[in-house]
């Protein structure tokens, strides 16, 4: 999927860096700015933007407010939303878990559009965008700042815009053989302790119940097995 960014009249150029960071971390170079403040290669916004100074910063687009909305599907950040559909500039709303969900059946580039760091998007430009998305925060403080907010969003649609991570493959479950070989051992555990007999059927349910929400991976069973046959080696002798 196709996704771009656009900032909107940012009134700090190490907001707009601090983005086209996070968009460099989350697999997005596209990066559109509506009025953006003055960002010198030398200054503030080249200065937080990371490596995506190289790219995203000096091929960023300056666009106006119109280009975005007539050529994209448009998702725009707020931190207060209307509760109801009486008012419905502001509503309804997805936060960017659901949008991240939202977004896989829309035939379209997306646009996320984030507003300036005090008042954020008016009304009138709420108006005419396709969705709302906002953050759920503290009910006593909603408001985060521009480049925390944009970050937050770019994480969430990690899956639509990331092929690959650095972090390895955490699903090494056991193979179900040897997990129940490690529920044969735990029986004989049991024994070997003379645990009561009539309580030893509800122990291995109990057990069964706890390794199968672990999903352990198969060094963790060889270990727990490991450990049962050493006890009862030690209960032999």
């Amino acid at each position: 999927m196709n996704v771009s960014v656009a900032v909107v009249d940012a009134q700090t150029p190490g907001n707009v860096g601090t983005i086209a960071r996070a968009m460099k971390n989350f697999g997005l170079s596209d990066l559109k700015l509506v009025d953006p403040p003055e960002l010198d290669p030398d200054g503030e916004a080249y200065g937080y933007a990371g490596q995506a100074r190289d790219d995203i910063m000096p091929s960023a687009d300056v666009v106006t407010f119109e280009e975005i909305v007539n050529n994209y599907h448009t998702v725009a950040t707020t931190a207060i939303t209307n509760e109801d559909a009486t008012k419905h500039v502001r509503y309804p709303f997805v936060t960017p878990r659901e949008l991240a969900d939202e977004l896989q059946g829309i035939d379209s580039d997306v646009c996320l559009v984030f507003g300036r760091e005090d008042v954020g998007l008016s009304n009138e430009e709420l108006a005419e965008v396709d969705q709302i998305c906002s953050i759920p925060a503290s009910e006593d403080y909603p408001v985060l700042n521009l480049g925390q907010a944009a970050t937050i969003v770019l994480y969430e649609l990690r899956a639509l815009t990331v092929e690959e991570t650095q972090l390895p493959d955490i699903t090494d479950r056991a193979d179900q053989p040897a997990i129940e070989g490690l529920h044969d051992q735990f029986e004989g555990f049991l024994a070997a302790i003379d645990h009561p007999e009539e309580k030893r059927a509800k122990a291995g349910r109990l057990f069964r119940r706890v390794i199968g929400r672990a999903h352990p991976t198969g060094r963790e069973v060889r270990t727990l097995r490991g450990l049962f046959r050493r006890v009862e080696q030690k209960l032999e002798d």
